[in-house]
């Protein structure tokens, strides 16, 4: 199972903040932490006691800290990439590379006697992993993490997004993606509009952001970029990570009976494997509760994402769930009992054959 994170960024916040920060994480099963060392500006050793102040803290939680850096304030430090004694010393677990040396450096960094990780960005297309990988790094000590874009629209392409995690994922390495919170007001950087990894979940609720994370595949950490989400953001991704399988967010119809709300809601649904390219059917609530009534009732054409049950003209289909991929003619078997919120509607793209969902009832 992968680990979920928060970002502090100690230099703009107080330690009081950090602290009750990590405490909420810590109570809702964030194991990570993310911070950011990409200048220092002022007294070099206040700095660090400032920020090593909640990475102790952090550590006493049973967190483990990843300390973003870039070489220009490797040179600052006085720190070799051959002796990484000054991260071990601050309690890091780990260091993210803002911007990589050649892969040479990289590799020797992961075979460190601190066992300290290295997490490269996973985010620029290049061939840099290969190139790390054939300089024989410890694959134990060396991660993957994409960027987070503060910039409405600079976040990252989808498709690039999925070619640039494979790369990482083809030698088996730990990856890590940011979600953006909308409670959270600030991150490293004076601008901030939201910091996510992909462009198309700036705007999203952090579980759809953590839902389409899970069914994309292929990475296995995600970090909250800003801070500080709400205690109710902390809950929703914790929920939507750890569940076994994703509840879609439906709006049900007006009309919906009690007993389609007991195949909806009381069911466990599974993706019938021979797909059909109209519909998503999850056939096993037709047995289950066959000795239910589904009288006729909105009958309307159906639209994509609506949610469908067979009534009581549909013979051996009756009670079967289905979701719409496609608009589709009503011949009048099949009621429309509500529809996926708008939201999450994109998420049916991602839902594969086989496997298993169940539905959370909210309203428009």
């Amino acid at each position: 199972m992968g680990k979920l994170g928060i970002s502090i960024y100690p230099e703009r916040s107080t330690f009081a903040q950090d602290k009750a920060y990590l405490d909420l994480a810590h109570q809702y099963g964030f194991k990570r932490v993310f911070t950011s060392l990409l200048e220092i500006n002022g007294d070099k050793d206040e700095v660090l006691a400032g920020f090593k102040k909640p990475v102790d803290y952090a550590n006493s939680l049973g967190m483990e800290v990843m300390v973003d850096i870039n070489p220009g304030l490797f040179e600052q430090l006085g720190v070799s990439y051959d002796d990484l004694s000054f991260f071990n010393d601050m309690g890091a677990a780990g260091v993210r590379l803002d911007l990589g040396f050649t892969g040479a450096e990289e590799a020797k960094m992961t075979r460190n006697p601190y066992g300290i990780k290295v997490e490269i960005n996973m985010s620029q297309g290049t061939d840099y992993v290969d190139n790390i990988m054939s300089y024989s790094p410890n694959p134990d000590n060396l991660l993957g993490s994409h960027n987070f874009y503060p910039m409405r629209y600079s976040g990252l392409a989808l498709d690039h997004f999925i070619y640039c995690t494979k790369k990482f994922n083809r030698y088996n390495l730990n990856t890590m993606a940011f979600v953006n919170s909308h409670d959270a007001t600030f991150g490293p950087w004076p601008y901030s509009n939201g910091l996510a990894s992909l462009e198309l979940h700036r705007d999203l609720s952090i579980e759809t952001q953590v839902k389409h994370m899970k069914l994309l595949g292929g990475i296995n950490d995600i970090t909250i970029g800003n801070a500080y989400a709400s205690e109710a953001e902390l809950k929703a991704m914790s929920k939507a990570f750890f569940a076994a399988e994703p509840a879609i967010k439906i709006v049900p119809g007006n009309a919906i009976t009690d007993n389609e709300r007991i195949v909806l809601f009381e069911s466990e649904h599974s993706y019938r494997g021979d797909r059909s390219e109209y519909i998503l059917r999850s056939t096993m609530t037709r047995v289950w509760h066959k000795d239910k009534d589904f009288p006729s009732h909105d009958t309307r054409d159906i639209k994509r994402g609506d949610i469908l049950i067979g009534n009581e003209g549909f013979g051996q289909y009756k009670g079967e769930t289905q979701i719409a991929l496609k608009d589709m003619p009503n011949d009048g078997q099949i009621n429309v009992v509500g529809h996926i919120a708008e939201a999450e509607l994109f998420l049916l793209d991602y839902i594969k054959p086989w496997s298993g969902f169940t539905f959370e009832s909210v309203e428009e």
